[in-house]
C-alpha cells in the first residue's frame, strides 16, 4: 500500500517529483491563485477541473519572436468565439486576459517563445454537468518555441492521408481542448514515417493537418484553400491571405486527394512554422519535388508582418 502522509510530507514529495519538460517553462499564471510564477514545479492543475477529465474547455497558442508577440487580437477573437460556442464565460474580463498574456510573456524574460491560454469549465467535481463548476478556470503559460530548421524550408516535407477522419463541423470550428484526433493523426504519421498528416472529410475533400491549415497552388497559379467547414480557420492562414491577396488570386473550395498530386505547390500554414512546403504526398512527388515560390513568399510576408506589427514585450 502507498504511504499515507500529512500535508507537509505530501507537498515535499510533490515538489520533488520528476517533471519532464520543466526546463522549457518560462512563467505561468492560474486565476485561482492570482499570481504569476516562474517555478515550473508549482505549475499544477486541479484534478477535478472539467478541463482535465472532460476536455471541457478551449485554448489558444500564439508566439513571440525577438520579443514581439504575434497576432494577439485574432487569437483573442477566436478564443471569444470558442467560449461562446460552448457556453463558457471566463473568470475575468477579456481585457484582463489580454494583459495577462503580455505579462506572463514578459515575466518569462525570453526573446522567443510561445504563450498558451487555457480556459476551462473549472474545478467542482468529477461529473459531466457544467453546473458542477461555480467558476471557470484560466491558465496562461509561456514556454519554449522550437522553430523548424532551415532545411525544412529548403528541402520541403512529406505528408500523407491519415486514417483519422476530419472532425464534425461544429467541433472542427471550435478550438477546444480535446485534441485526441489531432494526437492520433501525429501518432500515425510517426508510425508510417511521414512528417505531417492530412485529414479528409466524409466527401473526400481535404480538411486540415493536425495543427496546421493546408493550401495549394493550382495549375493555373491560384492559391486554393479548403473551405473552413471541417477545419479550424487558422489565424496564420487568414493573415497570410490578407498579406498575399494583392499578388495572386485566392479561391476557397474543396480539394480532392487527386488534386494534391497535380498541384504546383502544397503548403502547410500555421503558428509555429509559418509556411512549410510539402514536396511529397503519400510517397509520391508533388510537381518538381522542390519548395516553390509561393511557400517562400508566404513565409517572407508572415515573418515581416511579425516584425512590423508584433506587440513589443
Amino acid at each position: 500500500m502507498a504511504h499515507v502522509v500529512d500535508r507537509q510530507a505530501y507537498l515535499e514529495a510533490m515538489l520533488a517529483a520528476p517533471r519532464p519538460g520543466v526546463s522549457e517553462i518560462h512563467a505561468f499564471y492560474e486565476h485561482r491563485i492570482g499570481h504569476i510564477c516562474t517555478d515550473p514545479a508549482l505549475m499544477l492543475m486541479p484534478w477535478d477541473d472539467h478541463l482535465v477529465h472532460r476536455g471541457d474547455g478551449i485554448f489558444e497558442t500564439m508566439k513571440f519572436v525577438d520579443r514581439k508577440l504575434y497576432q494577439l487580437e485574432p487569437h483573442m477573437e477566436r478564443m471569444q468565439r470558442s467560449c461562446e460556442a460552448i457556453y463558457l464565460t471566463p473568470p475575468c474580463s477579456w481585457d484582463e486576459i489580454r494583459g495577462l498574456v503580455l505579462d506572463v510573456a514578459r515575466t518569462g524574460g525570453r526573446d522567443m517563445g510561445m504563450v498558451r491560454v487555457l480556459i476551462g469549465r473549472g474545478p467542482g467535481g468529477f461529473g459531466i454537468y457544467p453546473s458542477e463548476c461555480p467558476e471557470a478556470s484560466l491558465y496562461v503559460v509561456s514556454y519554449d518555441l522550437h522553430p523548424k530548421p532551415e532545411s525544412v524550408y529548403e528541402k520541403g516535407v512529406t505528408a500523407f492521408k491519415t486514417s483519422i477522419p476530419a472532425k464534425q463541423s461544429y467541433l472542427a470550428t471550435i478550438k477546444s481542448i480535446d485534441y485526441l484526433p489531432n494526437v492520433l493523426m501525429k501518432h500515425e504519421a510517426e508510425e508510417k514515417g511521414y512528417d505531417f498528416p492530412f485529414c479528409f472529410d466524409g466527401n473526400g475533400f481535404l480538411a486540415e493537418g493536425a495543427t496546421e491549415n493546408v493550401c495549394m497552388v493550382s495549375q493555373d497559379g491560384k492559391l486554393v484553400i479548403p473551405e473552413f467547414v471541417n477545419a479550424l480557420a487558422g489565424t496564420t492562414m487568414l493573415r497570410a491571405v490578407d498579406l498575399v491577396k494583392g499578388e495572386m488570386s485566392i479561391v476557397f473550395r474543396g480539394i480532392s486527394e487527386g488534386e494534391i498530386l497535380e498541384a504546383r505547390e502544397v503548403i502547410l500554414v500555421g503558428t509555429t512554422g509559418d509556411a512549410i512546403p510539402v514536396v511529397r504526398f503519400n510517397g509520391k512527388p508533388i510537381h518538381n519535388v522542390k519548395p516553390g515560390p509561393v511557400a517562400r513568399r508566404l513565409r517572407e510576408l508572415l515573418r515581416r508582418d511579425l516584425q512590423e506589427n508584433g506587440i513589443v514585450l
